[in-house]
């Protein structure tokens, strides 16, 4: 790693570097930057340096390995003798900052202008556009040229319920949900460490807006954002992308949490959050109109929205009260294929609805949690698989899994907590298409039918399974079906 470091340290701006030398980057909170730090030499050569640096190396080993070079702040040569550290004016050489172009925090003046000046400017002066602590209204859209950051003030992920930083109000695109987004983000451009609110959205009557953030092109990031009442939070399907990287975003979406299709090469979503709190909970004016936005979301939210991507790599990520959290099909450009770890729907109708995946690949959950109903639809072609995750029913739950269509389904070391939460007398699992697995399950409610086998189906196997109660599995097919070692106490 330190060798690694080195290599990209000698590239920044003003830095002076030999392979002997000890160095110690620092990372500025007001531009999202960590601190770390690497040796090349014997920690003996520690007994030469001022106390002061001492500290500063001990503080910057604590802090994560992720580094912005942008920022290198000391260099301390081989011999002890530090050498004349970067003066503010070198730093800033990295970066351009917002104010200089004319944007006002006050939450009034229309900073459209003026930010996409500072924007366009940090294409050729950058590559950072650094966006001080302040309250900016957007009355139109903004672009964040390609290789650009857009920087918020915040060290880390901003709360909305703390919205000390850097705030952006946004005003435009008011009733066009087709109007161009918020933020656009071309080829390898960045936004971070901000908040985005709007002001003017309210509840019952929610009122239509364009996407907050939208990439186009490869490698586009949205890393520590959170949006308070975006009616369509993250769009990275209407153009074609790859390698997209959406990280610690919290968001209330009203209509779509985050679109992902036309993408070509691998993305990356993690820890991706959407609950009403961010909204309900928030420090802005005007505040929470107050409202049933459980019962709105219910009927409303798509949660995750993916169609043609190859692949996408999700891990913790998480919604509560849509109307479907997980949606999978094709929405004009082909299906495409997921694997999904440590996520989640909660407290909804539909936890995830697979209509189409790409048939050699499908989709595959593993370690989730689901208070849900999952649904695989009649054209789906691609296996499902859902591995070592929990399900519970909510008042409305029926079954807890529906499988049609031609494709494979399997669970395995998988549990159903609660099912027919109205006794209608429905099974957990209902398949009437396709093939059917069923392995090292376990079903918790006793009394109630746990798998009901249709016609229409191809094949089965359960196998290995905790049933509670006689007659616990209906085979009204006519498939090949296996069942075995299981039980029924």
């Amino acid at each position: 790693m330190t060798a690694g470091l080195f290599n990209r340290a000698k590239s920044v701006k003003g830095v002076r570097m030999s392979k002997t030398s000890l160095w110690i980057v620092t990372g500025l909170c007001s531009l999202g930057v960590i601190s770390v730090a690497a040796q090349e030499k014997p920690a003996a050569k520690l007994d030469k340096m001022p106390d002061s640096q001492v500290q500063s190396l001990d503080s910057a080993r604590a802090c994560s390995e992720d580094i912005r070079l942008s920022s290198v702040v000391a260099l301390v040569e081989s011999d002890g003798e530090p050498v004349e550290p970067l003066s503010s004016e070198r730093i800033a050489e990295q970066m351009v900052n917002a104010k200089d172009y004319g944007v006002i925090g006050d939450g009034i003046f229309d900073n459209t202008a003026a930010l996409q000046a500072a924007l366009d400017a940090a294409q050729q002066k950058g590559p950072i556009c650094y966006l001080p602590a302040g309250r900016y209204r957007l009355n139109g859209s903004i672009v964040v040229p390609a290789g650009v950051t857009l920087s918020g003030s915040s060290g880390g992920v901003p709360h909305s319920e703390h919205p000390i930083g850097t705030v952006l109000l946004a005003f435009g695109g008011k009733g066009n949900a087709d109007a161009d987004p918020l933020i656009t983000l071309r080829p390898n451009a960045v936004v971070r460490n901000l908040v985005i609110h709007y002001p003017q959205q309210k509840l019952p009557d929610v009122v239509p807006y364009p996407w907050t953030i939208r990439g186009d092109g490869e490698m586009c990031q949205v890393l520590d954002i959170t949006i308070t009442n975006p009616y369509q939070a993250l769009d990275f399907g209407t153009k074609w992308n790859e390698l997209h990287i959406i990280r610690n975003v919290f968001a209330c979406p009203l209509k779509t949490g985050l679109y992902i299709d036309q993408c070509t090469d691998i993305g990356r979503v993690e820890n991706v959050h959407f609950n009403p709190n961010f909204w309900t909970r928030m420090a802005l004016e005007p505040k929470y109109p107050g409202g049933d936005i459980k019962a709105y979301l219910e009927k409303n939210l798509v949660g995750f929205k993916i169609g043609k991507t190859d692949w996408e790599y999700m891990s913790s990520c998480f919604v509560i009260f849509p109307r479907i959290g997980f949606h999978f099909d094709d929405f004009g450009h082909g299906p495409g294929n997921a694997v999904i770890t440590q996520s989640g729907a909660d407290i909804c109708p539909v936890a995830v609805r697979v209509d189409q995946t790409q048939s050699h690949a499908g989709v595959q959950f593993v370690n989730g949690q689901f208070m849900a109903t999952i649904e695989v639809g009649e054209k789906n072609k691609g296996p499902v698989k859902f591995t070592s995750c929990g399900f519970w029913p909510v008042p409305e739950t029926k079954e807890q899994i529906v499988k049609q269509g031609p494709s494979t389904l399997m669970l395995t070391s998988c549990h159903f907590a609660g099912w027919d939460s109205k006794g209608e007398g429905k099974a957990c699992i209902t398949a009437n298409g396709g093939r059917l697995v069923v392995n090292g399950c376990e079903f918790m409610a006793e009394g109630k039918k746990q798998i009901v086998l249709e016609k229409g189906l191809v094949a089965a196997t359960v196998l290995g399974c905790l049933l509670r109660g006689d007659g616990c599995i209906l085979n009204n097919s006519d498939a090949d079906v296996q069942i075995g070692l299981n039980t029924s106490h």
